[in-house]
Formats: C-alpha cells, structure tokens, sequence
C-alpha cells in the first residue's frame, strides 16, 4: 500500500521524519536555510521528526539557530553520516515515520533509502543545490526535490 493509500484509507497525517545532514548541506556555497528545508518536508506531511546532524565543530550559534527553527540537534564526536544513517533506519524499521526525509549531498545514504522503501516507507531526497544533488540519493528515492 502506498502513501496516498494510506492517505485515502483515514489513516491520519503522513507522519515525516526528516533527517538533515548539517556537513553537506549547510554549505556557503549552497546558501540553504533551515527553515527551507523543514517547509518542504512539512508540505509532505507531519513532521514527527525532525534532527540536524553536526559534528563536534558546530558553533553554538548554529545550534541555537536550529533548534529555534524546530530542529533538534544531534552532535557527535564521530563521523555524522554514520549516526544519521542507523537513526533514519531505525525510524523506518521501527514504524515511528511514513515518509523518510533525508537532506543531503551524499551518496552514502542510497541504502538508507532502499531499506525504508522495502520496509514501506515512502522516501523524499532533499538536495541542497544542483551542484550538491546527489543523482543516485534522487534516483533511489520515490521522490526528490532540489533547493533553489
């Protein structure tokens, strides 16, 4: 059953889980905005989650500058890819979302995708910019959207 199945079927709001990979999309060279990226995953459904990830360096001006646009933040000392990847799965395998959001330039995250849709959950690619958009992020996704 897809999403506008269970749309159809009175089953409430899609509940979206959007996942922002800070490193590779909040890049000068992109001039993307945060509240941007959390329009357009809302224009899908309910946010249900919505996570910034930064590594150790992040200044506390970003982080207060997403958390008051309605991010929850996620540092990690290690490698930021690595924990938006098992915490995006474990939304999908877990049934907490119906549509995966991932924001990001990076290629890594193609299995991520691929494990939520063979779970049933719809998937949504959000790219920075063309020059940040990941062709095989877009491919691998039911749907996709590239920030102006």
């Amino acid at each position: 059953m897809g999403l506008l199945d269970r749309l159809g079927a009175g089953n409430g709001p899609v509940r979206v889980g959007l996942f922002v990979d800070g490193p590779n999309v909040l890049r000068s060279e992109f001039d993307v905005d945060l509240a941007d990226i959390r329009a357009v995953a809302g224009e899908r459904g309910r946010l249900a989650i919505t996570r910034l990830y930064l590594d150790e360096n992040a200044t506390p001006g970003l982080i207060q500058a997403a958390e008051a646009n309605g991010f929850e933040v996620a540092t990690t000392s290690g490698d930021v890819d690595v924990k938006l990847a098992v915490d995006a799965t474990a939304a999908a395998a877990e049934g907490d979302i119906d549509l995966l959001a991932i924001a990001s330039r990076d290629t890594d995250f193609k299995p991520v995708v691929e494990a939520a849709a063979r779970r049933g959950v719809e998937t949504f690619a959000i790219a920075p910019g063309e020059y940040g958009r990941s062709d095989a992020l877009r491919t691998a996704a039911h749907d996709a959207v590239t920030l102006e």
